[in-house]
């Protein structure tokens, strides 16, 4: 009986074949910290007086959430981690320099390795073949000064498409929208959910990071494509060609589920507030009136995501009484932006360009919503208050649906100007 790529990946960790529903310890390769939560780890490590890093060159500490801080409790935090750093020799991704997921991706992470992190999108990392998931603060803390975990060794869904491309306004966001609204938002609870067969197999990277980003959010442990020619060229464009392994499910793997979607009968999807899964095809929905478009994070932040928003926003203005904001992933994202111009028009368009990192996101600061406001943002998560106002509305949507909707000031169908 054949091994599913979790199965592989963790088999290869312990030394031996584990399979679904066994309880496992092993070696971690990266462990990721970000001001949010990370302090906590910090602070058990101090309680257990473990204030170590087994392997500190491979511990990545990310300023992201609050960048820069707003208040001086925030920045407390931000000391803390910097000083922790100091004593064991752990990276610091300081303010401005990148989302933790994006520069994990650009930088660090390969196929066939183990990453934790005390952030529950660590899970992107499953897009370049990384058994990547969040854990709650105490289990990073001790990964950190051990360099193991334990594993309860998840099931998987085999998730396969009917289909050769994306039909006309759809992309990568919209697939893994519509996936999370077809089995809900606890329905692959910590299953590993398996990215399978030809269209996913001509993915690229970009659009792997995006969906693998969002596993979490239909409950999952990991969402994982396999190691291929994809994998290989995106490590060789970030200098890491070295560190390329092949690696898939056995052909012979047991799925717990398989799912099917049907690319040419996708549309533009829009997740309604107040839950991801609460999802709707665009032409299902009546228009809305909206406040403010966000672009950006760690789902739709990178280079290919402003590329397109600048098509759309290209000699258009933004609507009267409409804030967009607009945040690349990484330094290297900015830079490149800015070399092709593409900074220029979200300028010309009358866009805010806000530093590399969470920004709007995560409500802290850069965005917050008044009460009774609605956003259309590019972001994960819609909850109740997580754009920092439990009195505002969030909406989710791609990189191109969230361009044209703050020119026509209402969720509008991008199909209409493509």
């Amino acid at each position: 009986m054949g091994l599913t790529l979790a199965e592989k990946i963790l088999s290869h960790k312990t030394g031996k074949n584990v399979k679904a529903g066994e309880i496992i310890v092993c070696e971690v390769d990266w462990v990721l910290m970000q001001d949010g939560t990370g302090p906590l780890a910090v602070r058990q490590l101090e309680k257990l007086k473990m204030v170590k890093a087994r392997t500190p060159d491979h511990v990545v500490l990310f300023l992201d959430h609050a960048a820069p801080s707003p208040k001086k409790e925030l920045s407390n935090d931000h000391k803390t981690l910097r000083e922790f750093a100091s004593k064991t020799g752990a990276i610091v991704v300081d303010v401005g320099q990148g989302i933790s997921h994006q520069i994990m991706a650009e930088k660090y992470i390969n196929p066939g390795e183990v990453l934790v992190g005390s952030d529950s999108h660590t899970c992107t990392g499953g897009g370049l073949s990384v058994f990547a998931t969040g854990m709650g603060s105490t289990d990073v803390a001790i990964a950190i000064a051990t360099g193991k975990t334990w594993f309860r060794v998840p099931e998987s869904f085999k998730i396969t498409a009917k289909g050769h491309r994306f039909p006309k306004g759809v992309y990568a966001k919209d697939l893994i929208l519509h996936l999370i609204g077809k089995i809900t938002a606890d329905g692959a609870t910590y299953k590993a959910l398996e990215f399978n067969g030809n269209f996913f197999n001509n993915m690229n990277i970009v659009d792997r990071l995006t969906i693998s980003n969002m596993a979490v959010e239909a409950g999952a442990k990991v969402g994982l494509f396999p190691s291929d020619k994809m994998t290989k060229k995106y490590l060789k464009s970030h200098k890491r060609a070295d560190h390329f392994k092949e690696l898939s499910a056995d052909p012979d793997a047991v799925y717990e589920k398989e799912v099917e979607i049907d690319i040419d009968a996708l549309k533009p999807v829009i997740s309604k507030p107040h839950t991801v899964d609460n999802t709707v095809f665009i032409d299902e929905l009546e228009e809305t009136k909206i406040d403010q478009v966000f672009i950006g994070t760690c789902t739709n932040g990178r280079i290919e995501d402003l590329r397109t928003a600048a098509v759309i926003l290209r000699k258009h203005s933004i609507a009267k009484g409409i804030r967009c904001l607009i945040s690349p992933a990484s330094p290297s994202i900015y830079k490149q932006a800015l070399l092709e111009g593409l900074i220029q028009t979200f300028i010309d368009s009358g866009c805010v360009i806000l530093p590399p990192g969470c920004a709007a996101c995560v409500g802290v600061h850069q965005g917050i919503l008044g009460d009774g406001e609605v956003c259309l943002s590019t972001q994960n998560r819609n909850f109740k208050g997580r754009m920092g106002n439990p009195n505002s509305s969030i909406f989710i949507s791609s990189p191109a649906t969230a361009a044209y909707s703050a020119i026509k000031g209402k969720i509008s169908d991008v199909r209409e100007i493509l």
